[in-house]
C-alpha cells in the first residue's frame, strides 16, 4: 500500500515539515540580496498596515493600491515595483493567492504611478576603448595596480557582470595558445549555474592585453587556487577572500578619477556596457556580441549598438551643417 501523503496547507508548512536537505536547497532557491531585499519591503508593509489597521496577510488589491499611492513619489517606481513582488512572494509562500497589476483597482492605481513618477532609467556610461586604456595607464606600480589591471581588462574584454568577476576561481581559467578560456559557472540569468565558457585573445597591445595583465596578476600574487581576485591591503598583502562585487565598482571610479573622467557616471556595470558599445562602435556583429555577453534578449544587445551608432549613422551629419 502506498504511503499517505499529507498536502500541507502553505509552503511555509511543507518546509517545516521538510528535512535540513530539503530546506537547505530551498533556501537556495532565491539569491541572498533577493532574500534581503524581499525581507526588509515585506517588514515596511506589514508596518504601513499595522499602524492602519489593515491586514496585511492575506491582503487585498485595494490595500496594496492605497500602499504604492502612499509610497509613490517617495520611492521609484522600480522599488515599488519590488515592494509589490515581496508582497507576492509572501502569499505565494503561505499558500495565499498572488496579485497582479492587471487586476482592478490595482491596474489603474499602477497605471497612474508609472505615469505620473516613471522615468527612464539612469543609465552609467560604458567605458569605450580609449576610456580603458586612459584608466590602466594611471594605475600605480606594484601588486595593487596589477590587479585592478587585470580585472579591469578581463571584465571589459569578458564583458563580465561585476558579480561574475568576483565569483571567478583560477579554476575557471585556462590559458592556452590563442589566450583565455574562462569558464563562468553562474551568472545573473544562469541561477541554475549551467554556466558558460568565453574566450578572450590575447590584446594587439601589451598595456591592455586581458591575457598579459592576468598572467602578472597571479604571478605577483601567488594564486594558485581559489578566488582570482582578492582584497589587497596597504601593505600589499594579498587576502585569502574574494574580493567583492561592490569593490568591483569602486575600483573602476578610482580608475575613471585617475583617468581625468567624471567617477560619478561610471560603475561596475560600465566594463560590460563598455564593451558592447565598443564592439558596436567597431562593426562588430549582433550574434558575436551576443556570444560574448551572453544577453538572453537581442533588444538589449541593440540597445548598445544604437548608443555605438549614435554619431556613426547619424542624418544630421549629412546636413552640410
Amino acid at each position: 500500500m502506498a504511503d499517505l501523503i499529507i498536502q500541507p496547507t502553505s509552503l511555509k508548512e511543507w518546509i517545516s515539515q521538510s528535512d535540513e536537505q530539503i530546506k537547505g536547497y530551498l533556501d537556495q532557491s532565491k539569491a541572498d540580496n533577493t532574500k534581503k531585499s524581499y525581507s526588509a519591503d515585506w517588514a515596511h508593509f506589514q508596518t504601513w498596515c499595522l499602524e492602519r489597521g489593515f491586514d496585511s496577510l492575506p491582503t487585498t488589491s485595494q490595500v496594496i493600491a492605497r500602499y504604492l499611492a502612499d509610497m509613490a513619489g517617495q520611492l521609484k517606481v522600480s522599488t515599488l515595483q519590488r515592494r509589490l513582488a515581496a508582497i507576492n512572494a509572501m502569499h505565494r509562500e503561505r499558500g495565499l493567492a498572488s496579485f497582479s497589476t492587471r487586476q482592478e483597482p490595482l491596474h489603474s492605481v499602477w497605471s497612474g504611478i508609472v505615469r505620473k513618477h516613471g522615468t527612464a532609467p539612469s543609465q552609467k556610461a560604458p567605458t569605450l576603448m580609449d576610456d580603458i586604456r586612459a584608466m590602466v595607464n594611471t594605475l600605480p606600480n606594484g601588486i595593487l595596480g596589477e590587479r585592478d589591471r587585470a580585472l579591469l581588462l578581463v571584465g571589459f574584454a569578458g564583458a563580465m557582470r561585476r558579480s561574475e568577476l568576483v565569483g571567478l576561481n583560477v579554476e575557471d581559467i585556462e590559458f592556452v595558445r590563442e589566450g583565455l578560456r574562462v569558464t563562468i559557472r553562474k551568472s545573473k540569468t544562469d541561477q541554475e549555474g549551467q554556466g558558460h565558457v568565453i574566450a578572450i585573445p590575447y590584446g594587439s597591445h601589451i598595456d591592455t592585453c586581458p591575457v598579459r595583465s592576468l598572467q602578472a596578476w597571479l604571478e605577483v600574487s601567488n594564486i594558485s587556487e581559489g578566488p582570482l581576485f582578492r582584497p589587497v591591503n596597504r601593505h600589499g598583502q594579498v587576502s585569502t577572500q574574494r574580493l567583492s562585487d561592490h569593490a568591483v565598482a569602486k575600483i573602476v571610479k578610482r580608475a575613471a578619477e585617475a583617468a581625468g573622467l567624471d567617477a560619478s557616471k561610471f560603475s561596475g556595470h560600465s566594463l560590460r556596457a563598455g564593451h558592447a558599445t565598443s564592439a558596436a562602435q567597431a562593426g562588430v556583429q549582433e550574434r558575436i556580441i551576443m556570444r560574448q555577453t551572453r544577453h538572453r534578449s537581442i533588444e538589449m544587445v541593440r540597445r548598445y549598438i544604437r548608443e555605438g551608432d549614435m554619431f556613426r549613422e547619424n542624418s544630421a551629419a549629412e546636413l552640410g551643417l
